[in-house]
């Protein structure tokens, strides 16, 4: 099994109010060197939808989440890993949350994409001072809930703040 370092910095924003966390970056993400670029995960198109903004560039995607004062990383700092899968993660090290929150107290919430990111958050930062929301994954490997009702719930939680 390979070792793998997460690739990206946080974007976070000045005024970010809702921090997205992820689990890991797919090995097309990797590829493709920005978060959920896996052709068939479905977060940009949910985005793009509820805000009502184009995302098909990186620079695109980057200006929705300034707008929607999002800010966007993943739970796992380091892990390892044969494929993309959620599932497959081994011996992870997590992303410094708390000082991620210090740095940026005007971050409301905490908003992870799927079980795992929620779990492994809650086994290291439970105990932090900061609401927490589980959305459903927006992955192709989560079927069992419609398109249409994942985007609901991220406009539910997303354009609550």
């Amino acid at each position: 099994m390979k070792r793998y370092e997460h690739p990206f910095k946080p974007i976070v924003f000045d005024d970010t109010k809702i921090l997205i966390l992820g689990t890991f970056p797919s090995l097309d993400s990797f590829k493709y060197d920005f978060y959920y670029a896996h052709k068939r995960n479905r977060f940009w198109k949910i985005m793009g939808e509820i805000f009502a903004m184009p995302v098909e560039t990186k620079e695109r995607k980057i200006e929705l989440l300034k707008f929607a004062k999002i800010g966007l990383y993943d739970i796992v700092a380091s892990c390892e890993r044969q494929n993309s899968s959620d599932g497959n993660l081994k011996n992870c090290i997590l992303s410094d949350i708390p000082s991620i929150l210090k740095t940026h107290p005007t971050i409301k919430m905490i908003a992870f994409t799927g079980q795992k990111a929620a779990k492994l958050y809650d086994k290291e930062y439970k105990n932090l001072s900061v609401k927490t929301v589980t959305l459903p994954s927006p992955s192709p490997a989560f079927a069992s809930m419609r398109y249409e009702e994942k985007r609901e719930i991220y406009k539910r939680y997303l354009i609550s703040l």
